[in-house]
């Protein structure tokens, strides 16, 4: 049976937030959608900002086929302890995990500790839904987006971008708000895909969160004006469910791994 190691980017306080409100984790989201196409994997979860025995996982990181490193609520350009722990941890995946898909955070995280560059989004956030994704042509020939629907919509959440990638990165898809929103390169011989948005969540994930973060979307972010806003943006990805397709959606996470 392979293992793989899945990577929980949000702090435990969060997590803690997300359960009380009765809304999934990341990861546990993450292992709802691995089980629509096989339960013949063992896997286990680490965070690295909170986790105690983070050094004990770095030993043994040889022994997982490959690493899922999920999304979060963090800004990787804010320099807390909390995120340094994270690009350092995800430079040992990059040492010694011979496939890693890194969503969202985890992209953002990848980027960076491999000499990239993530700052905050010149063109504005992606608040539960990103549109009009291009897969461009050297997206069309890897095998992150075989079977993939070219011109699709999917569920995202991020107020920051991607500006320059590593050293031999490849962009394979963009959007108006993300130039890169699929990407990879190998370092140290292994394999980093990574994807902005979030294949493995739902619309009605995003809807709860949202909701859950509502009040942080007006007041600080301020991506939304007042609460009308708010329920005309969650109509609108109301609309989307209904033409939406589970399988197209999670097409990466499918291709991913049939990968490893």
């Amino acid at each position: 049976m392979k293992k793989i190691l899945i990577v929980e980017g949000n702090l435990r306080e969060e997590n803690q937030n997300f359960s009380t409100s009765g809304i999934q984790t990341h990861t546990q989201s993450l292992q709802d959608s691995i089980a629509n196409f096989t339960n013949e994997l063992d896997m286990d979860v680490v965070n690295p900002s909170s986790d105690e025995d983070i050094d004990v996982k770095v030993k043994e990181l040889n022994k997982y086929d490959g690493l899922i490193w999920g999304g979060s609520s963090l800004n990787i350009y804010n320099d807390t302890p909390e995120i340094r722990r994270q690009i350092q941890f995800m430079k040992e995946c990059q040492k010694k995990v011979k496939n890693i898909l890194a969503i969202c955070w985890g992209m953002q995280v990848a980027v960076t500790a491999a000499g990239g560059v993530v700052k905050k989004s010149s063109n504005g956030a992606h608040i539960g839904i990103a549109n009009q994704l291009i897969i461009n042509e050297q997206g069309l020939k890897h095998p992150l987006y075989s079977g993939k629907k070219n011109n699709f919509n999917t569920p995202a959440f991020n107020f920051d971008e991607v500006v320059t990638l590593p050293e031999n990165g490849v962009c394979l898809a963009s959007n108006k708000i993300n130039k890169v929103q699929g990407m990879y390169f190998k370092i140290n011989n292994n394999n980093v895909w990574g994807l902005q948005y979030h294949p493995e969540i739902t619309y009605q994930k995003m809807i709860q969160l949202i909701k859950f973060r509502k009040d942080r979307l007006i007041e600080t972010r301020k991506v939304f004006a007042n609460h009308d806003q708010v329920n005309e943006h969650i109509s609108f990805i109301e609309k989307e469910i209904s033409i939406s397709d589970n399988q197209q959606r999670m097409i990466e996470l499918r291709n991913w791994l049939n990968s490893i």
